[in-house]
């Protein structure tokens, strides 16, 4: 389906329901000025960007071949002004590689070089005529950026130069003291391999997604949500999956300089629409301390699977969660996810030195299905604004792999031992 057939079909859907259900997606847009007139509307807007050089290196044992890729991500968006509780965004994306493409970007032909999937592609990743005329309440139409929770379930993938974004109808309601009600009708998922990909361009939906928060509670956060993901493309129809979930979130101070942190989340997923059989369980658990701004916690997660098929997560930002080398993907990706699931218990630390932002992390992976050994992975981020609108970051991650036999023999890919580097620069205005 091309995106005008999606727009015009969200069109529709919105003149015939658009009240119909409530919603949170990430943070709203910061409130605009009201005009008085179109003209007022148009001249008083916002305009907005973002260049994000980068360069990415990545030493994969299974190849001969290091990849160096330079590439650059520009961003340029307009907001209008509020009219009558009318306000439009739209906004462009471009991503260029920068020298020779000594990488294999997915779309170059390069093969024979480690994957960093940041194709050249120039694309429309907002276009949102939204309305806040309502009491608490956001509707947005259009191609737009969602982003729920910590991503786990439903994100952007942001740390790619070409985000992920949809389009949707989505509403956010806040009507309740404490509570935060989402829903978004999600008609296709423009993915982050651009849509001139000859077959990972677009995801053709007719999903739903609920979330809802609630915050009044001291010292908690507590989530439910239920995703009802629907592909209607033969090729990926067996993604499709219904997911119900609930989540708790918190911390307790014990004096004005510690704080216990604490996670608990547990999820449900089995077969929807025309998705392939499944019967599977999401679990989270994390505990921790936060000292004088340092922060160490320890956490278990675990995507079950059975030897045939496991839990999976197709529109999660999996990046942010099963370690920065992405040896994982599949687990979101694949029909049958990681069929013998994933169990990753990690070691997080945190802390600011001299204005400079640091991370370390450590990952244990292991199978859930007859617990044997994925390998171990070290994460480590340092971040440093230089301005209001300036920061750069150097962030590494260093995945090895454990060579027993059953690893080797069902998961070729997680036998690899793999070495990746960045070095960014991100200049918003």
């Amino acid at each position: 389906m091309t995106g005008k057939n999606n727009i015009i079909r969200l069109l529709s859907l919105a003149g015939t329901g658009i009240l119909a259900a409530a919603g949170t997606a990430a943070a709203d847009p910061q409130p605009q000025p009201q005009a008085a007139s179109l003209a007022e509307a148009i001249t008083q807007g916002s305009i907005y960007g973002q260049l994000r050089p980068r360069y990415e290196y990545v030493d994969e044992q299974s190849l001969s071949k290091d990849a160096n890729a330079f590439t650059l991500r520009t961003r340029l968006g307009y907001r209008s002004a509020n009219l009558n509780g009318f306000e439009g965004t739209l906004e462009f994306e471009d991503v260029r590689s920068l020298g020779s493409e000594k990488f294999n970007s997915t779309t170059n032909g390069k093969a024979r070089y480690p994957l960093v999937p940041d194709p050249e592609s120039t694309e429309v990743n907002q276009a949102i005529l939204a309305y806040t005329g309502l009491a608490d309440t956001r509707l947005q139409l259009g191609r737009q950026y969602i982003s729920l929770e910590n991503e786990r379930w439903v994100g952007p993938v942001g740390w790619r130069q070409n985000s992920v974004t949809m389009d949707a109808f989505s509403l956010t309601n806040r009507s309740l003291n404490g509570l935060e009600v989402f829903y978004a009708y999600v008609d296709n998922v423009n993915r982050l391999f651009g849509e001139e990909h000859p077959t990972m361009d677009d995801w053709d939906m007719d999903s739903h997604i609920a979330h809802l928060s609630y915050s009044g509670l001291p010292h908690v956060n507590l989530a439910g949500y239920g995703y009802f993901l629907e592909f209607e493309d033969q090729a990926s129809q067996a993604l499709s999956t219904r997911t119900l979930g609930a989540r708790l979130n918190g911390g307790y101070p014990l004096n004005e300089n510690l704080k216990l942190l604490y996670t608990a989340e547990y999820a449900e997923q089995d077969d929807y629409a025309d998705g392939r059989p499944r019967d599977a369980e999401y679990y989270w658990l994390s505990a921790g301390v936060e000292f004088n701004g340092v922060m160490v916690k320890v956490s278990q997660e675990q995507l079950s699977g059975n030897g045939t098929y496991s839990l999976t997560t197709p529109l999660a930002t999996v990046h942010a969660h099963n370690g920065w080398a992405d040896q994982f993907l599949a687990s979101a990706l694949s029909a049958n996810g990681l069929p013998d699931g994933l169990v990753d218990t990690r070691v997080h630390i945190s802390g600011k030195f001299a204005g400079i932002k640091l991370v370390a992390r450590y990952h244990d992976y292991s199978s859930d299905n007859d617990d044997y050994d994925y390998g171990t992975e070290w994460n480590l981020l340092a971040v440093k604004p230089i301005s209001k609108q300036l920061k750069v970051l150097a962030k590494y991650a260093d995945y090895s792999a454990d060579n027993n036999t059953t690893n080797v023999l069902r998961n070729p890919v997680q036998s690899n031992d793999t070495r990746k580097f960045w070095v960014m620069a991100d200049f918003s205005f």
